[in-house]
């Protein structure tokens, strides 16, 4: 630190009421990051890496400028973030950053449409692959760890005064460094991102074929390959909405959607009651198979859990200022969207396999044969749902491409080039889809191999390297158990995927 960077501190600093007062405040918490922000917001000076919250007691206003020699090395000035006039035309038309005037309740079904996705059906059947003591543990604990670690994302967003983390991979980029974060977050959240906008493209062509065969049983059969093109057709036109904001209406609408397909399933199981003979045990007949169809089980509960991968994208829709910064909106909209979360999940999870046992099929409706106009009105639920979910998960992915062209390969801002873009990522998704319905499969391998780390320790990971928590205190207990159990998922749950997938694939034709 330079003897005018010195001054600058202790100027700035010397207009506290007393440091001292406020190291041992942060000491008692046992968390530095809001006493990080107040040193840059009121006084202009960052903490650095060495800091520890002991080394301000004793510092006041009255004694800062003798003791200024003591700051070497404990505070370094805040740095400015201006932007160019060509950085700000493009922050003005990228999805992410182009609108900012988002409600709360915006984030709130946003967040409900990202996460409940038609995965909620299917986890009566990794509960029967988990079993009654495992399967219920996974599913509370998920839901508590990443509601944990959700919040701790949305208190970083805006860590850095001046400067939001509108996107995952800035966050990852200013905790690891600008090439290690962006090679940490950007390929797992990419594979989460197109991974599920295929497992969409699948799931509305499946739904919409089943709604169709149900309301017209006489009619020719027709191949689910057509369903997933005419599903698909839709995004070629909603993915030129321009942003988050834009698309509300169609996030409001799958989000209702998932909420009401979510009780018809729990609701028409408990008006099934439990099943004749119904058995609650492992359903496989060997020890591999079980433990196998247990890793599996793992992932499929985590892939249920990746609405991580676009919250930093959805905040960044909503306004903030230094008096109403964007996490409280935020963090209240999150709230609402876990209840909704807990209401579909939970019911859907325990009745389902309570009614179905072992026999449960990886649908729930598809173990719902009556009454038929319920079935078909919940399958038409769940197209509505994930032409929805199909938006959320790609604006991120426009994001990055439309990024990429202008600001690297210095493309010019036009419509034609979005026009071209967009049409080509969901031609891509769709012919996936069409070309491979079985990727529906790969929800227990994606789930552990790329949901579990962006969703259950990478900011935990995030939170340890910024924020820097005292060693042995709760807030470093907590992360590192949640570091801990996510690697674990991480490591075992595709083993289980991959396995499944193997066993699958030989029963399914391309282009079936």
């Amino acid at each position: 630190m330079t003897a005018t960077d010195k001054g600058a501190a202790a100027a700035a600093i010397k207009t506290a009421p007393s440091a001292g007062s406020e190291a041992e405040t942060i000491t008692k918490q046992e968390d530095r990051i809001g006493f990080t922000a107040t040193m840059m917001a009121k006084y202009g000076v960052d903490l650095t890496s060495s800091f520890q919250p002991k080394d301000l007691i004793g510092f006041s206003d009255k004694t800062m400028d003798t003791d200024v020699s003591k700051l070497t090395g404990i505070v370094k000035p805040v740095p400015t973030f201006q932007l160019t006039a060509e950085e700000i035309a493009i922050n003005a038309w990228l999805p992410m950053t182009s609108s900012r005037n988002a409600k709360w309740w915006y984030s709130s079904f946003h967040n409900v449409t990202a996460m409940v996705g038609a995965g909620v059906l299917g986890l009566p059947y990794a509960m029967s692959q988990l079993g009654w003591g495992p399967g219920v543990a996974m599913m509370v604990m998920s839901w508590i760890i990443t509601l944990y670690t959700l919040w701790q994302m949305v208190q970083m967003h805006e860590m850095v005064p001046g400067k939001r983390f509108d996107r995952y991979h800035e966050l990852g980029q200013h905790a690891f460094g600008e090439k290690l974060g962006l090679w940490i977050v950007v390929p797992q959240q990419l594979v989460v991102m197109v991974a599920v906008d295929i497992v969409y493209m699948v799931t509305g062509g499946k739904s919409l074929k089943k709604f169709h065969d149900l309301v017209c049983k006489d009619c020719k059969n027709i191949k689910v390959s057509y369903f997933i093109m005419i599903f698909g057709s839709v995004h070629f036109i909603l993915s030129h909405l321009p942003n988050f904001n834009s698309i509300f209406g169609v996030s409001l609408a799958a989000a209702v959607m998932s909420l009401s397909y979510s009780t018809i399933a729990w609701g028409a199981s408990v008006d099934r009651g439990v099943q004749p003979n119904v058995d609650y045990s492992y359903i496989a007949s060997t020890t591999s198979g079980t433990v196998f169809n247990f890793l599996s089980g793992l992932g499929d509960v985590a892939f249920a859990f990746a609405g991580h991968n676009v919250v930093l994208e959805i905040q960044a829709s909503i306004p903030s200022t230094s008096e109403t910064p964007s996490k409280g909106p935020m963090w209240k909209g999150v709230l609402v969207a876990y209840i909704v979360v807990a209401l579909c999940y939970f019911p859907v999870a325990f009745i389902g396999y309570w009614v179905f046992g072992n026999v449960v099929e990886d649908n729930i409706l598809m173990s719902l044969q009556k009454p038929t106009w319920l079935v078909a009105m919940a399958n038409l639920f769940v197209v509505v749902h994930v032409i929805g979910s199909y938006q959320i998960y790609a604006m991120p992915v426009f994001d990055m491409l439309e990024s990429l062209l202008v600001k690297k390969l210095k493309f010019k801002i036009s419509w034609q080039l979005r026009f071209i873009t967009r049409n080509i990522y969901v031609a891509i998704t769709m012919f996936i889809g069409v070309a491979f319905p079985f990727f529906g499969r790969l929800i227990g391998f994606v789930g552990g191999f790329a949901s579990a780390p962006t969703t259950y320790f990478v900011p935990c990971v995030m939170w340890l390297a910024v924020c820097k928590p005292k060693k042995y205190s709760l807030s470093w207990i907590t992360n590192w158990i949640c570091i801990i159990l996510g690697v674990l998922l991480m490591v075992l749950a595709p083993i289980g995927g991959l396995r499944n997938i193997i066993l699958q694939v030989k029963d399914y034709k391309f282009y079936s």
